[in-house]
């Protein structure tokens, strides 16, 4: 049996590499906590003299520093501590680093080795690439968002975490590792260009194959995957709470079917899409006898994949959660542990967070400023 390593011990799998990321909003935060996380030296450049939020889960495990980058001393500064840097990311609209003079070229001309991720909705190039956006105007132009919600209403928003975080964190962390991966062989940089847009098309991958086999309709509420089909949908219960079924497989259908006692010729129907609408509408009736905990009583120890749909404040308690730990608290906030796990090289527990530019001084040491020149920048 495996025991976790002391905080102090759990350097991560990161450790060593230094990351310059320019404070925003969206999912470049949260690109600099995943480095963070598992080791990353994280420089959060920001103009915010105001404290922090210790709710600011996001800001966790980074160094914060205060720049003014429109003075030539803070952008000095900036180049500086990219000269020693291996990431720089951003998540600006397009142009703004170079009106700043921190465009990659400057970068570069100072460390040819620096990984430079640009994170953004549209991308860098293309008609859209100046207009604002956000999440769901991302999503609206994959066809993902035209496949969610119900049939009879407008598309839904998923919260926001399929293109600001699926098409968006995620890509530019993967641009970002893959990019340090082929500097060991090349010794020099690059210049990551992460679309959310992009993002969830790559994710869009499976789909798209249903679509060319003639397996996925346009219709929303129509398909495997989208509540269409009556195993793999959420159900109300007796006590206005909802359990997820996604019963998908016979062997796990077959379970479902045993235990609410449904005909067995269910099974060999199970796709069989003229069936679906009559079928959803026994298992809403059958689902609304119980109460949501009692389903779950009902459902131990089976295979038919039914598990309760959690609030936030019910999360934190769940067996299976507080088993692994994936959650844990520090200054009063809960918040999830960092992931993956790795083995050998474990992230630490996330620590609080540090007060505005309390970094600041010491990082600008560490690159070689003197106590003349910090106080010369009126920090």
């Amino acid at each position: 049996m495996t025991t976790e390593p002391a905080a102090e011990e759990a350097r991560g799998a990161l450790h060593g590499v230094t990351v310059i990321e320019m404070a925003g909003i969206g999912p470049c935060p949260l690109a600099g906590q995943m480095l963070a996380d598992h080791g990353a030296t994280v420089i959060l450049v920001t103009r915010d003299q105001a404290e922090p939020d210790p709710a600011d889960v996001t800001r966790r495990g980074k160094h914060l520093i205060t720049l003014d980058l429109k003075s030539p001393a803070g952008h000095d500064a900036l180049l500086r501590l990219v000269e020693s840097a291996d990431v720089l990311i951003e998540g600006y609209r397009p142009g703004v680093m170079e009106r700043l003079g921190l465009a990659p070229e400057e970068c570069h001309a100072r460390n040819p080795r620096l990984i430079y991720g640009r994170m953004t909705g549209w991308g860098q190039t293309g008609p859209r690439a100046d207009q604002p956006g956000h999440d769901l105007n991302y999503l609206s132009l994959t066809g993902a968002l035209a496949a969610m919600g119900p049939a009879d209403r407008p598309p839904f928003p998923p919260l926001n975490l399929v293109a600001d975080y699926g098409g968006g964190t995620m890509f530019l962390l993967f641009g970002v590792v893959m990019a340090l991966l082929e500097r060991t062989t090349s010794g020099k940089g690059q210049v990551i260009d992460a679309a959310m847009m992009d993002g969830v098309m790559s994710l869009l991958s499976l789909f798209h194959g249903w679509q060319a086999q003639g397996r996925m309709s346009d219709a929303r509420q129509a398909n495997l995957l989208d509540g269409g089909a009556p195993f793999y949908r959420c159900y109300e219960t007796k006590d206005r709470k909802f359990v997820a079924l996604a019963a998908i497989e016979p062997k796990f259908y077959a379970a479902l079917l045993r235990v609410l006692d449904l005909p067995e010729t269910w099974l060999t129907q199970q796709f069989v899409r003229s069936t679906w609408p009559d079928r959803a509408a026994v298992l809403q009736r059958l689902f609304r006898e119980r109460d949501r905990d009692d389903w779950m009583a009902l459902f131990d120890g089976t295979e038919a994949c039914v598990t309760p749909v959690l609030d936030w404040t019910e999360v934190a308690n769940d067996p299976h959660v507080r088993a692994r730990k994936s959650m844990v608290e520090r200054g009063g906030v809960k918040q999830a542990r960092p992931a993956p796990r790795l083995s050998r090289t474990p992230a630490a527990v996330p620590t609080t967070l540090s007060a505005a530019g309390a970094n600041t001084a010491a990082v600008l040491r560490g690159m070689g400023f003197n106590d003349r020149e910090i106080a010369a920048m009126d920090l």
